[in-house]
This record gives C-alpha cells, structure tokens and sequence, in this order.
C-alpha cells in the first residue's frame, strides 16, 4: 500500500479513507481498530473536540492543525464503520452536510435577505425548527426543546435548553433578576443542607448551576470557556502553593489550610494568573 504510486498521489483525503480502510481490514487490519463500534469510539471523538478547542484556547495554531487532524479521523473512522454496516460511508456524510449548509443559508445560495448577524440567526432557528418538525414522528406532539442532544456536557445543554426556551418568549428580560433568581436557588440549596437529603441537595445544587448559565447566557459569555478559564487559573495558583512550600522543604500535606490559604492570596497578589 505505502509503496503504491496511486496511493502516494492520490488527494490527502483519500489517502486517509484507504488508511482507515486498511486498518478496518479483517485480514491483516490493526486489532485494535477491528474492536472498535461507533459506542466505543464515541468519548475518543468527543475528546478530540476538546482537545481542538484547547489548542484554539491557547491560540497554539501547529497544535490545532494537528488537533483537527485526529477530529477528522474520528470522522473518517464513523464513516468507514457505517460504510461496512451498508448505512452510509464518507461521501454521504459529506453531502450530507453540504445539503444543510446550502439549506441553511439561503441567504447566501438562495433569494432570502439577511443583512446582519441576528437576521442570519433568526433564519438559522426557523430552518431548523422546521426540519426538526419534519422529522418528528409519533403521537407525542412536538416541543420547541426537541433535539438538544442528551449527551452534550450538561452546561452547554442546559444553554441550549434556555435558548429554545427563549424563543418562544421564555426568559428573563435582563441579567440583574437572574442574580436574584441565583441568591434564591443558594438559599434553598443552604436549606436542604441541613436535612442530610443528598437527592434533595443534588437538586437544589443543579438549579444553582442552571440559574448561572442563564446568566451566563445573557451576558453572552460561554459558560464552558468560564469554567475552562477558572480552571486554568485555580492549577496556576495552587501549583504557586506547591512551589512556595517546595522551596521551604515541605508539601502541602505537610501544610495547614491556613498556611495553603496564605500562599493562595499571595498568588493572587501577584497575579500569578
């Protein structure tokens, strides 16, 4: 394969297809590839995003080409196993997705008009609430909340779920009420504290985490890049910690809280961020 002229000139794409191929080849393929089904790849797939909005996070522009490539291979890898189940291969997931883009973008490829960023969104939501409503079967009706994906991390579909919501006239009108609606949801949480009720407090303590990512949303800031960002900055300053209690010999089990506490403010003094 590797010394074949038609592979070594064939167009990238199609040299990775014939790479997936030969590793999906029950004779001689990689075992570990021919284990694989769409459930076992699934969390390697929704890692390789991560791992692409990391590298666009730290604005590493080697890294994300590299990033992208492992993306495209966990595309590459579904499509090769549909293909060999008979329910689609690569060119029908391509077209596929030429077909929603030329359907979503009439204002581009089609007569409709949509001069600004809101219009194009508006038109966006339409075309797919349509679509959604088209697809929809059974004797259930309908819901604006229909096809927001279960397994989505649950802050960016808790997101989701507010944003149908809103769609429809469901929502706050401005950030400040969401900060009272937050105090509210923490004093309920600090409520059920006291009952030991670890279901009642798991609830309290998701109305919490819901009720700040639709503040979140009203100030237009992603929820996920938020956390992404405070993590970043809790591993910077506690690791200031580490090193602090390094250089004096010691570790922070061999530190008290206020001792850990200390360091961490004089991180923040420092802006070791």
């Amino acid at each position: 394969m590797l010394d074949d002229p038609a592979f070594r000139d064939a167009r990238p794409i199609d040299r990775l297809l014939a790479v997936m191929a030969r590793l999906r080849d029950a004779n001689g393929g990689c075992p570990w590839d021919l284990a694989q089904d769409f459930k076992t790849i699934a969390p390697y797939t929704i890692e390789e995003a991560y791992e692409v909005a990391d590298a666009i996070e730290r604005e590493d522009m080697a890294g994300l080409k590299d990033e992208l490539g492992d993306l495209l291979l966990q595309v590459v890898f579904h499509a090769r196993m549909g293909e060999e189940i008979g329910a689609f291969d690569f060119d029908a997931v391509a077209e596929t997705i030429v077909a929603k883009m030329l359907r979503r973008h009439p204002h581009v490829f089609g007569s409709v008009s949509a001069a600004t960023k809101a219009a194009v969104n508006d038109n966006w939501e339409t075309i797919k609430a349509a679509e959604r409503a088209a697809k929809h079967t059974g004797d259930q009706p309908s819901s604006v909340l229909d096809g927001v994906a279960n397994a989505l991390p649950a802050l960016a579909r808790a997101e989701k779920l507010q944003r149908r919501a809103s769609r429809v006239g469901f929502d706050w009108g401005a950030p400040e009420p969401i900060l009272d609606k937050i105090a509210e949801e923490i004093g309920e949480l600090g409520a059920e504290l006291a009952t030991a009720d670890k279901a009642k407090i798991t609830d309290e303590l998701g109305d919490v985490l819901f009720a700040v990512v639709n503040l979140a949303r009203h100030l237009e800031i992603d929820p996920e890049v938020a956390l992404r960002g405070t993590n970043a900055k809790f591993q910077r300053r506690f690791k200031y910690i580490e090193r602090m209690l390094l250089e004096d010999g010691r570790s922070p089990e061999d530190s008290s809280l206020e001792e850990m506490d200390a360091l961490w403010n004089e991180a923040k003094t420092r802006a070791v961020d």
